[in-house]
């Protein structure tokens, strides 16, 4: 007599086959379960299996199993494998930690916008989320002050179709720049900021090699007292093209930063 040993689970509860994919270096997944998103880092074998190092745009680290249908991947699921020896080359990525597109043309400017407040601000802004900006069409545009927002709000018109982020400066509860943007209550225009004094702080100070910035005291230019501070010549433009250009990704970046920009291009790349 022959022995079966059939499977009884009914069709719709079975899992479909997920695709394998080489966990490949800078590799942007979804752990499943807990919905933690990063590149990965490198692949490890372990007594109980093989793990992945994944790393989030903050560089916080998580080590995860390597198990079936344990992944997303540009929301699908997939099962991570390791990759083989000479696989292919490792994908190529944006300044702002996106996958690269090679070959990709810029969009036909999008109606919204993201206005900055301070030139420095937005001269970091492009060179850091610049490749992003072209693919998805969004222009930024600087803005010398926001003294006059609400009225600059209204002349932009702002709409479904058009809408408007604003990135500014020094925007904690009870300062002056909190007082201008509580005044802009259009449901199509996103206000945020970073709460640092001048966009510099935004720069990790060991991306340009110093301990920290200094504290500059009531009264001064601050620019200027952070150049004495730190024994710069007194040149605050020649003292930003150097700290701009030890800036070559997001993770020269604080996340107070980080999160405000990424929060404007989701609002103005959101369908109307």
């Amino acid at each position: 007599m022959r022995s079966y040993q059939p499977d009884l689970t009914p069709p719709w509860k079975k899992s479909a086959p997920a695709p394998e994919v080489p966990a490949e270096p800078d590799l942007v997944v979804e752990e499943a379960v807990t919905g933690f998103c990063g590149a990965v880092i490198r692949c490890e074998k372990t007594a109980e299996g093989p793990t992945v190092t994944l790393e989030d745009r903050f560089g916080k680290h998580r080590v995860f199993p390597m198990t079936p249908r344990g992944f997303l991947l540009e929301g699908k699921v997939v099962t991570l494998v390791r990759p083989s020896a000479g696989g292919p080359a490792h994908p190529s990525r944006t300044a702002s930690g996106s996958v690269a597109v090679p070959g990709a043309r810029a969009r036909v400017a999008r109606a919204g916008r993201i206005y900055v407040e301070g030139r420095h601000d937005a001269e970091l802004v492009e060179r850091v989320w610049g490749d992003d900006l072209r693919i998805e069409g969004v222009v930024v545009e600087y803005l010398e002050g926001i003294d006059d927002l609400p009225s600059i709000v209204r002349e932009f018109a702002p709409g479904p179709d058009a809408r408007l982020g604003v990135l500014v400066d020094h925007l904690v509860p009870g300062s002056k720049e909190s007082r201008i943007a509580a005044q802009v209550t259009d449901a199509h225009v996103l206000v945020v900021g970073h709460p640092y004094i001048d966009v510099w702080e935004a720069v990790k100070p060991a991306s340009v090699g110093i301990p920290v910035w200094p504290v500059v005291p009531r009264g001064q230019d601050w620019k200027t007292g952070v150049c004495r501070a730190l024994g710069w010549p007194e040149n605050t433009g020649a003292a930003w093209q150097h700290i701009l250009s030890r800036v070559s990704s997001y993770k020269d970046l604080e996340p107070q930063l980080l999160g405000r920009v990424e929060e404007l291009i989701d609002f103005v790349t959101l369908p109307g």
